[in-house]
């Protein structure tokens, strides 16, 4: 296994005490960029009815074309992220990442006009593929047999933000709707800051690549992976278990409005417990269970836990077994670690950098279908006059978006080879 020469050390505790201090900077990195989308997004509402002068409900369809924005440049920018990661390496295509996030969080804050929060939108789109060059950095310096417990700790962080992000952005958003967007950009400036004197390079200029422009698109990295069949099939089973988890941040407030008419107080716990579950299933779990069964059983089974969350969610008839299923539905959270972990050790070090730019064109790719598919369904079984009238419709949705996840990798699992690990090296 690779973990990037410029790390390396002849002690092997010294060695596992180098390698920790990147890997938490860009936990760090994942948590500070996560909290910032979720600071901003108690007062996104207000801001744009104050720059555009429109009252709620366009401002809810001018946010819906905010978020549409950064979908799609995150779908078109992943893959240039991660082919840029590996051709340049990882660290500068971080700190440029987290620089923009900065400039994109003071341009939304000081925003005269509507025109300046779709520039931001357009830049955190752009910024946000840091994903891409994140998850390589912790593939190059992570064990195989490690990889899926420190992904886990990327989503943990990343669960983590959406639940510190709100909870600050409202307390924040009491000195004005623009407060928050300047905290975040100040978090983003101090994490460039930091990571410019102590986050060291990953992969060394022997391992890298020489970029190519037609591989750094969403289209150019599939074709890429088309030489490797395990690779292809794991990025499909990964799109559709994505587009059935967009079922949360898509419908999950207007979903328990409709069934069960929570107040926004109480919809916010419910996602801060969800997000505390997420994260402690990745963080503790998504490891040990992956150490005793391996990431080609793990995945299939969380997908199934998923997919049984997704049908509670949907027939349960009290408001109150929400939180029996977020507590049992978190276990969910060890399927997209295994997944990421099995594709990663998959393939050279050297195109780590492409297959996690191509994970975040996915994760794009299904920002802009799975919202849009699962908004519709509840728009329509929820409306006034449906017949039948059925609120969670959505989650059926997902959870035959996860099914068909699921029959992918079981497919994988019965037909091809154990996944081993193409990168490894002598040591």
């Amino acid at each position: 296994m690779y973990s990037g020469a410029p790390m390396s050390t002849r002690d092997p505790q010294r060695a596992d005490q180098s390698k920790r201090g990147p890997l938490m900077f860009v936990l760090l990195t994942v948590l500070i960029d996560t909290i910032g989308f979720g600071i901003i997004a108690p007062v996104m509402p207000k801001l744009i009815m104050e720059v555009a002068h429109v009252p709620i409900s366009r401002a809810t369809e001018l946010g819906g074309y905010l978020m549409l924005v950064f979908a799609v440049l995150q779908f078109l920018c992943g893959p240039l992220m991660g082919n840029l990661s590996d051709a340049f390496g990882r660290r500068p295509v971080l700190l440029i990442s987290l620089f923009a996030f900065g400039i994109n969080y003071a341009l939304m804050g000081i925003a005269p006009t509507l025109g300046w929060l779709f520039v931001g939108r357009a830049i955190s789109g752009i910024a946000g593929a840091v994903y891409a060059p994140a998850n390589a950095f912790v593939a190059d310096v992570t064990k195989p047999e490690e990889r899926a417990k420190s992904f886990g700790l990327v989503g943990a962080a990343f669960g983590l933000g959406f639940v510190l992000g709100p909870a600050i952005g409202g307390f924040l958003g009491e000195a004005g709707s623009r407060a928050p967007f300047f905290a975040a950009g100040a978090m983003a400036g101090l994490n460039f800051v930091y990571g410019f004197f102590v986050l060291p390079e990953s992969l060394p200029k022997e391992r890298r690549r020489r970029f190519d422009l037609k591989r750094a698109h969403p289209l150019g990295t599939l074709r890429a992976f088309r030489d490797n069949p395990t690779v292809a099939s794991l990025a499909l089973a990964a799109l559709f278990w994505q587009l059935s988890f967009q079922v949360y941040p898509s419908t999950w407030a207007f979903y328990t409005m409709a069934k069960f008419q929570l107040s926004p107080a109480a919809i916010g716990t419910t996602l801060a417990c969800s997000g505390v579950s997420m994260a402690l299933v990745q963080s503790l779990v998504t490891g040990r269970v992956v150490k005793r069964i391996g990431e080609a059983r793990t995945a299939p089974i969380g997908v199934t836990i998923g997919a049984i969350a997704f049908l509670a969610y949907a027939f349960i008839p009290k408001s109150w077994m929400i939180f029996p299923v977020l507590a049992i539905g978190g276990l969910q959270g060890i399927a997209m670690p295994s997944i990421n972990a099995m594709m990663s050790k998959s393939l050279e070090p050297e195109r780590q950098g492409e297959l996690q730019g191509g994970m975040a064109s996915l994760m794009g790719l299904a920002s802009i279908i799975g919202p849009l598919a699962l908004t519709q369904t509840l728009a329509h079984f929820s409306a006034p006059h449906a017949s039948p009238y059925f609120p969670g419709a959505a989650f059926v949705l997902a959870a035959m978006f996860a099914l068909t996840s699921l029959s992918l990798l079981l497919a994988r699992l019965r037909s091809a080879k154990p996944v081993v690990n193409v990168g490894t090296d002598s040591r």
